[in-house]
């Protein structure tokens, strides 16, 4: 048995729940909250009354999302994509089509609307009661007051796992958000769907016989002092913010102008940074598990977070890609920022109704974490991007200079909105779901990789060592590869108890640079910055778990991260590095410690881009003199910089697995056809090794895809993938490939009658993606279309 505490405070557990309104919209433009949201929809709709007998007060009147422009109505169609990959009902109706449906609307500005028919409301009040009773019932106490936030055996300071979660929930922004219930106007309104106007920033909800008025706006009211005393209070309406969305309410079924208010409702919400739960084990106090911070969709998503946050204490893990929702997707760094926590939260409450484009990019809590190359590389024409707070390469404008400023609030609470802002207008030209105006400039940067050579920033990459008398017992249990292969190093995944994966570093045996105690051994470990500090703690908690004798230790902020991709790279680094760089001196997936331009570096010779080319770790001082030596080297070589955008073009076109896309916590390396990165052949054991065992012998009920569209259409992902006539999966990343000149996208595929999804089910199959409701043609590929037999990283052209 599994003995669990629930620890609540009174201010966390009243702030929302006491006012919600209760709604459940089944599409978001994410398949993993799709399907949290679906197993909530089947609690509520069914289990719990069919348990308890008591009905949650479920209506289901059907869900209209408003579009008043292209790329709104672009978002929802492919909404509307996704949801055939799950089963959900839905269809894009012309504004006739929606007076229909909606008599009292206005339509006469409207492009269309995504209607589901299988959307509905339920009754806050009902669900947590049925939800208590269900508990009760399985033996569990509910108890009807609430407690402390922390067990008095277990003290903690501001910075522990509670306190962490304060700063980025309620005691750092808390909004008051308001809503109103209108009068009952006639009864046409019965029955009627609940309404979205995402760009006039309002909801309608069915409430009976009446109509409930709320969204969310740009200048929220912050609650600055949060009383630890306060529960179920609410605050007066201050109508000068409210009166927009009476406005946009109003202009969307003018015969509420007419109508009378029943009641207002007016109380705290809390957003965090990235508009995100805070879920899962605290990497400070093991055993405290989160399940905080909902921003305003904790009835929608609590019936599937219930259900993964219950899988994660029981198993060590959920059984969903949860990633997106771990707190250890944040470093302590920004946590502990009340600037970056300030100006985050607010921007994800001020663009909450906002179109989700592909290569959207905050405003907010800018600058916090840059490399040495940063100056040089905005003197450059650099636009960033920006990863757990590294401000890192996008692509290079020849437009000059885009320094992202300081953030404005959109202009709220007094301060002036930036005019004339380059990064901003930069950044606006990404707010599209066709190809850019900069489509071209990326292509520049990626054909020049492919033909001449290509510079890319790395430096936002985690840096860990791992050092100790156990270290190499650690890395045999952690990674999957074989790492003792002198002198090589090896790329591979973190498999999980369950086999499934996790964020995958390469990995470097014995390292005397790192200026590391060196009792045993050592390993050097470069991982993405984006999940660095996911991967630290997952490998400090596993150290922690086996009881290894080894540390870790981050040099993240130490080191800078230069590679040269291209044929021309062997060339251009001659000139910069006093060593042989030939095969036979330097062969692929090797590394050397050795100088450039007098600075010690370690050279590895690897590609996340499938060409010939060098990764350069260089010491913090050191990156700004290396990389002018390697630009002046490069002139004659037509060595360009370019950014992670050309990145994702080459390594796609490649067939370079993406973490948290192509590969994540719910899928297996066997599934992802990286077989070859587990050591399954040696006798050595490692973390997961039964689980893969096992589905080995079973056989694969999924397996991921390569996919080819000869027509140049734009996909990013959620596209459904069609096979026979039959919806089989959706596409997880897609990205044009300009050397083969084609969209390629990375898919898991199932059998719809459940068995094994074996080679001859894959070739034997016709193929097309649906991209916003039209489907393309397809070609399915098992290896990469382009250099399938891997010559180019091996310098042989």
């Amino acid at each position: 048995g599994c003995q669990t505490m629930g620890l609540t405070c009174p201010i966390t557990l009243t702030l929302t729940p006491s006012h919600t309104t209760g709604l459940l919209w089944q599409l978001r433009p994410s398949d993993v909250e799709v399907e949290l949201l679906a197993h909530t929809r089947r609690v509520v709709s069914h289990d719990l009354e069919e348990e308890t007998g008591l009905h949650t007060g479920w209506i289901q009147n059907g869900g209209l999302f408003i579009a008043s422009n292209r790329q709104r109505l672009d978002e929802y169609k492919r909404l509307m994509s996704l949801g055939k990959a799950y089963g959900v009902e839905s269809h894009v109706l012309s504004p006739a089509e929606t007076k229909a449906l909606y008599p009292l609307m206005n339509v006469d500005d409207l492009y269309g609307t995504l209607y589901v028919p299988q959307d509905g409301t339920m009754d806050p009040a009902g669900t947590c009661t049925a939800l208590s009773r269900a508990a009760a019932a399985r033996g569990a106490q509910v108890p009807t007051t609430t407690g402390p936030c922390v067990p008095r055996s277990q003290p903690e300071g501001p910075g522990g796992p509670a306190g962490r979660a304060r700063a980025m929930g309620h005691r750092g922004p808390v909004t008051v958000q308001p809503w109103l219930t209108l009068r009952p106007v006639c009864s046409a309104f019965q029955n009627m769907p609940n309404v979205r106007d995402h760009d006039a920033s309002v909801y309608l909800r069915l409430q009976g016989d009446a109509l409930s008025v709320g969204g969310y706006e740009t200048n929220p009211i912050f609650w600055e002092e949060v009383s630890d005393k306060f529960a179920f209070g609410l605050f007066d309406l201050d109508w000068d913010v409210f009166s927009p969305h009476i406005e946009g309410a109003v202009n969307r079924v003018p015969v509420l102008e007419k109508t009378g208010v029943k009641s207002t409702v007016c109380g705290p919400e809390s957003f965090t940074p990235d508009h995100k739960p805070l879920m899962g084990e605290a990497p400070e106090l093991r055993g405290f598990y989160l399940g905080c911070g909902f921003n305003s969709a904790g009835m929608m998503l609590g019936g599937g977070c219930g259900q993964e946050l219950a899988h994660w204490i029981v198993h060590g893990r959920p059984e969903k890609d949860m990633y997106s929702y771990d707190i250890r997707r944040f470093h302590p760094l920004l946590t502990d920022h009340r600037r970056w926590v300030r100006e985050r939260s607010h921007e994800s409450y001020a663009k909450n109704y906002s179109v989700v484009f592909p290569h959207d990019e905050p405003l907010a809590g800018r600058n916090m974490r840059t490399d040495p190359l940063h100056e040089e590389l905005l003197a450059r024409g650099c636009v960033f991007q920006e990863r757990q707070g590294w401000e890192r390469p996008g692509w290079f404008t020849p437009q000059g200079t885009a320094p992202v400023l300081q953030y404005d609030y959109y202009g709220a609470y007094g301060n002036q909105a930036h005019r004339d802002y380059a990064y901003g207008r930069l950044l606006g030209d990404e707010y599209t779901f066709d190809f850019p105006p900069h489509h071209d400039v990326i292509k520049k940067e990626c054909l020049a990789c492919r033909g001449a050579a290509a510079v890319f920033n790395m430096s936002y990459f985690g840096k860990f060592y791992l050092v100790g008398l156990d270290a190499k017992k650690a890395a045999d249990w952690l990674f999957s590869a074989d790492v003792s292969r002198p002198p090589g190093m090896t790329s591979k995944v973190f498999p999980q108890p369950g086999g499934l994966a996790a964020p995958a570093p390469s990995v470097l045996p014995p390292c005397p640079e790192s200026g590391a105690p060196l009792a045993g051994d050592g390993y050097y470990l470069a991982v993405g910055g984006a999940v660095a500090q996911h991967n630290w703690a997952h490998i400090s908690a596993v150290l922690q778990d086996e009881k290894f004798r080894c540390q870790l230790i981050d040099s993240s902020e130490d080191l800078g991260m230069i590679s040269v991709q291209g044929p021309a790279s062997r060339a251009i680094l001659q000139e910069v590095l006093d060593a042989d760089l030939s095969n036979e001196a330097f062969p692929f997936s090797t590394h050397k410690l050795l100088r450039a331009a007098g600075h010690l570096v370690r050279a590895m010779r690897l590609s996340f881009v499938g060409e010939l080319g060098w990764e350069l770790h260089v010491p913090r001082p050191a990156c700004v003199p290396v990389y002018q030596a390697v630009m002046t080297a490069g002139a004659k070589h037509g060595l360009v910089n370019a950014g992670y955008r050309a990145i994702d073009s080459l390594s796609i076109e490649k067939g370079y697995r993406h973490w948290h896309a192509d590969l994540r916590p719910d899928d297996s390396p066997l599934e992802a056809g990286l077989a070859f990165t587990c050591k399954l052949k040696s006798d050595v054991p490692f973390l997961g090794r039964e689980a893969l065992e096992k589905q080995r012998a079973e056989g694969l009920r999924r397996r991921l895809l390569c996919f080819t569209v000869d027509e140049k259409v734009p996909m990013f992902g959620l596209e459904a993938i069609w096979r026979n006539g039959q919806v089989v999966g959706h596409i997880r990343r897609a990205d044009f490939g300009f050397t083969i000149d084609k969209t390629l996208a990375y898919g898991y595929i199932r059998d719809p009658s459940g068995g094994p999804v074996s080679l001859d089910f894959v070739k034997s199959g016709d193929y097309a993606l649906e991209r916003m409701g039209v489907t393309y043609p397809a070609q399915a590929h098992l290896k990469s279309p382009f250099d399938p037999d891997n010559k180019r990283v091996k310098g042989i052209y």
